[in-house]
This record gives structure tokens, C-alpha cells and sequence, in this order.
């Protein structure tokens, strides 16, 4: 090659690189004017211009409905005589049939098994062939697997059906937070996301509902009734997702920007004065670029790799939290005032209470996240529950039957303060503290570690609870009262607080190692990549 060759070459090489570093820049300003606009959007200017996305996203949330249900109708089905002589054995000393503690845990714990099954499964189709796709083929399974739960002839094809029903259940619960993270503007964020929470709620309400007019029969349509009402939700959903839009989030992954734009499009009002719809795509490009250089994989062992490890901990140990604060025994109501001797229609009246006021919870959440941090919330809300749980432990030892009544009572304060607490923020801090390129895998695993220990905790409850096993009572409390004390340790040392921030910008927190207490505090431009001048020190002190 000549010199005169060599010479042009290189020019050629300067001109890509000068060409590159220019749109580069171009991206950057245009990224920092969406997320300037993001900033500065009251929540009023985002309704108007996300309608759409909103009822998308309420939409796909709405598919959790069915887990609430099933998480709550088995509680309460442990309260009908009729399910209990159908797939209990009699026990002479109770004069009466029950199920046995092993196989209480084991059709609890068959469909937490068989969450975690499609939780992987969703993991890799999400990536794959996107969020909605995921949905709608989960959604036929369900209506598939429903039939076993219905004519189950005996407990071991009920435990059966309840590893079958968990599979589209574990795709449910990594597609939704994730969905609704990315559809919508930083205001909206934690309403959509902690409306998961909400449909949770709504679908145990509907649980107790009714075995409540089933309760009463004395053929086994007492227990049919309440599985088969399980096909009325996915019918509706199934319906409106084939009209639904894609995350633009997942076009841009897939580099199909073209594809991501006309996404975003279908999920605004048109003709808004302040919405930019290039410069929108643009900052979701700069964030994927960012996340890229931080770190180019995106298969669940790039998790584990330098600033994904941590974010991985914090989204995993947020939602193990939510299994040992002492929240699955407010699941066990009706059958706590069972036990007390109380008739199993009254019991499932006061479980109706119970969820409604855990709904007015979840909604109070919305106006509580608006002025207060995420973090503060959910520490707060756990050193309550700790409270109520030592209380509630203490009661037990009265032998006096209004002792009963205050647990009852005590039990519905619980279900009130986790709802208006950690139950619906930790929706929203899983999805905004794990990367986006990462995000649908880092959710898969931590919702898998979170249905990994739902399995101890089951076991345990069950064994504690039961009056053919360890038959402790409400002295239970005293256990998850332990486990809650070490929850809110974790919680102040480790979650950091990602409110009114960017995915850009919590991305460069995580980069620069900023304490979790600090993240609040911390000023930070992505888009200059450097810490503000006041706070950079600190930040580099804490490394």
C-alpha cells in the first residue's frame, strides 16, 4: 500500500470517527432535553399525555388479578368443610376432616414451583419475542390448565393443577413490572408499578367473596365454583393485548428504532405541544448505549458481573423481604378465626374487610410516594410490621376470647401498613433499581428467589398454624417478627433510593458505587457523566 493510500485511509478513519463522535453528541443533547422534559412533568401533564399507556399498562397488570385470587382462595378453601372432607382425611381428635400440614404446604408450594418454572421460561421469551407475545401465550395456558384445578379427583392431581397454574403465573409476574416501567414517563412510574400490587389485593377481595357464597353449599360445587371462576379473567385480557403496543424499551434492544418510535407513538396523545417523540427515543437509545458500555451481555450470568452483582442483590433481596416480613399470615386469616371457633361465613366476611382496607392501602401508597422516598416507606413500613407482629405474638398467650378479636384486628392493621408500605413499593423500586437491558432477567431471578422461599415460608406456616403438626397459634408471630427485625436491618444499609431519577441516572450511581444512603443526596449528569462538584468527594470516599 502506498503512502498516499495509507494517508487516505487514515483521513477516512478520522472522518468516521469524528462522524461518530458527532452523533454521539447529537444523541447525548437530545437524550438530556427528553429527560429535562421527563423532570419537569407534573403528573397532570402525563395522564394527558400517556393516556394510553396507562390502560396498556393496567391492562397486562391486571393478568396478576388471577394470582392474588389463587394466592388467598387457598388459604380460605382450608376453611370449607366440604373442600376439607373432599381432599382431607378425618382426624378423630378434632372430630372433623382436615388436610394434613404436608399436603397444605405441598399444594402451596406446587404452584410457587411452578412459578418458578415460567419465570425462566418468561425470562427467555420476553428477550426473545417481547413483552406481549410472552403475555398472551401465558394467558392461553392458563385457560388450559384451569380444567385440571376444576376436576381434580383427588389432592395429588389438585397439587398437579397448582404446578401447572403457577407456570403462566411466573410469567405474569416478570412481564408486568417490567411493562409497566418502561412505558411510561418518571411520574408515572410508581403508579403504574405499584398498581401490581393493587391487582393483587383486588384478586384476594374476590377470593373471599366467593367462597363466601360458596361456602354454604354442601356438594362440591362449594369448591368448583371458586376454580372455575379463574377462567373468567383471561378471556377479557387475551382479547384486548392482541390490539396492544410493544415496550419501545424492547425495539431499541432489538436496534429496530423505526419499530420503537411507532410504539411510543401508540402509547401518547397525539398533538402534545411539550412532547418530543425522536428526542424520547433518543434518551432510551443513550441509556441502552450506556448500560452496553457498563456491560455488553445481556444473559442472566452478566447479572452477576461488576455493577449488575449489586443491582442484583438489592432487586433480589427486596423481594425476599416481602416473603419474610410476616405478611403470609395475614393469607391465613379466615383460618386463624376458624381455629378460634369462629362460623367460616363470618370468617370470610371479616377477610372481605381485610382486603378492602388493603386496597384503600395500595391506593394511599399513590399520594404517599408523591412527597415521601421510596426507601424511607418501605423501612418505615417494615419497623411497623415488627411492631404489630410482636403484639400479635404476645396476645396469643391470653386465654380470654376477645384475645381472638384483637389478633383479628391486629391482623387487619398489618394488611393496612403492608399495603400502604412495602407491598406496593417494592413493585416499583424492582423495576426501577435493575438495568433495562437486564431488567427482564434480573426480575425473573429475583421473583424466583422471592417463590424459592415463599416455599420455606409455606412449610413453616403451615407447620406452625396446623393443629396436626407444631399447632402454635398466633405464637407464630414471634418467628416473622425475627425475620422482619433482619429485613429492615438490610433494608437501611443496602436499598438506596431511586426517586424522580432516571434509568440514565441511577445507572451512573450504580457505576460510581454511591452508598445506598447517599443516592437521594447525590447530584448527578449522566449526560456530562460526571458527580456533582459537591458531592463527587463523598462518593469517591465511599468506594
Amino acid at each position: 500500500m502506498t503512502k498516499t493510500q495509507d494517508g487516505a485511509l487514515h483521513e477516512k478513519e478520522l472522518d468516521a470517527h469524528h462522524e461518530e463522535t458527532i452523533n454521539a453528541e447529537i444523541l447525548a443533547s437530545e437524550a438530556k432535553l427528553a429527560a429535562d422534559a421527563e423532570h419537569k412533568m407534573t403528573l397532570r401533564e402525563a395522564v394527558a399525555m400517556y393516556p394510553k399507556a396507562i390502560g396498556w399498562s393496567l391492562l397486562l397488570s391486571s393478568t396478576l388479578i388471577m394470582e392474588g385470587y389463587d394466592l388467598a382462595l387457598l388459604g380460605n378453601l382450608y376453611a370449607s368443610p366440604v373442600f376439607n372432607k373432599k381432599f382431607g382425611v378425618y382426624n378423630a381428635k378434632t372430630d372433623s376432616y382436615q388436610i394434613s400440614a404436608a399436603w397444605q404446604s405441598g399444594l402451596s408450594n406446587g404452584a410457587r414451583a411452578g412459578e418458578i418454572i415460567g419465570l425462566i421460561i418468561a425470562g427467555w421469551t420476553a428477550d426473545r419475542y417481547g413483552y406481549k407475545m410472552t403475555t398472551i401465550g401465558a394467558l392461553i395456558m392458563m385457560i388450559a390448565f384451569v380444567f385440571v384445578l376444576f376436576f381434580a379427583p383427588n389432592v395429588k392431581i389438585l397439587v398437579l393443577g397448582e404446578v401447572l397454574c403457577g407456570i403462566p403465573w411466573g410469567a405474569f409476574q416478570s412481564v408486568t413490572p417490567a411493562y409497566a416501567s418502561e412505558v411510561a414517563p418518571i411520574v408515572l412510574r410508581p403508579y403504574l408499578t405499584t398498581f401490581i400490587n393493587m391487582c393483587w389485593v383486588i384478586g384476594q377481595f374476590f377470593a373471599v367473596a366467593v367462597n363466601k357464597g360458596s361456602v354454604v353449599r354442601t356438594d362440591d360445587w362449594a369448591y368448583k365454583i371458586p376454580y372455575g371462576v379463574q377462567w373468567v379473567w383471561p378471556i377479557p385480557i387475551l382479547a384486548g393485548l392482541f390490539f396492544a403496543p410493544e415496550s419501545p424499551w424492547w425495539y431499541v434492544r432489538k436496534g429496530d428504532k423505526a419499530a420503537a418510535k411507532q410504539s411510543l407513538l401508540r402509547l401518547t396523545s397525539r398533538n402534545q405541544p411539550n412532547f418530543n417523540a425522536d428526542e424520547t427515543i433518543a434518551m432510551i437509545e443513550h441509556t441502552n448505549e450506556m448500560e452496553k458500555q457498563l456491560s455488553e451481555g445481556t444473559t442472566y450470568m452478566d447479572c452477576f458481573k461488576g455493577v449488575d452483582l449489586r443491582r442484583t442483590e438489592i432487586v433480589v433481596g427486596i423481594w425476599l423481604v416481602q416473603t419474610l416480613g410476616g405478611q403470609n399470615i395475614m393469607g391465613y386469616f379466615s383460618y386463624f378465626l376458624k381455629q378460634a371457633g369462629m362460623d367460616p361465613s363470618n370468617s370470610f366476611s371479616l377477610s372481605m374487610g381485610q382486603y378492602a382496607l388493603g386496597m384503600v392501602g395500595t391506593f394511599g401508597s399513590w399520594f404517599l410516594m408523591a412527597k415521601v422516598g421510596r426507601r424511607t416507606i418501605h423501612f418505615s413500613g417494615l419497623c411497623c410490621q415488627f411492631l404489630l407482629l410482636i403484639i400479635v405474638g404476645s396476645l396469643s398467650f391470653s386465654k380470654d376470647n376477645n384475645a381472638v378479636w384483637a389478633i383479628g384486628a391486629l391482623l387487619i392493621i398489618f394488611t393496612f401498613v403492608y399495603d400502604f408500605t412495602v407491598g406496593p413499593v417494592t413493585y416499583s423500586l424492582i423495576s426501577e433499581l435493575s438495568s433495562t437491558r437486564l431488567k427482564a432477567k434480573t426480575i425473573v431471578m429475583a421473583r424466583a428467589a422471592y417463590n424459592a422461599s415463599n416455599i420455606f415460608v409455606n412449610v413453616m406456616t403451615n407447620y406452625q398454624l396446623s393443629s396436626t403438626a407444631w399447632n402454635w397459634g398466633a405464637r407464630a408471630a414471634y418467628f416473622w417478627a425475627g425475620s422482619c427485625l433482619l429485613s429492615a436491618i438490610w433494608v437501611f444499609f443496602r436499598l438506596p433510593e431511586p426517586k424522580d431519577r432516571t434509568y440514565a441516572e441511577l445507572d451512573l450511581l450504580f457505576e460510581k458505587r454511591v452508598p445506598a444512603r447517599k443516592f437521594a443526596k447525590t447530584h448527578i449528569d449522566p449526560y456530562s457523566n460526571e458527580l456533582g462538584v459537591e458531592h463527587k468527594l463523598t462518593a469517591e470516599k465511599s468506594l
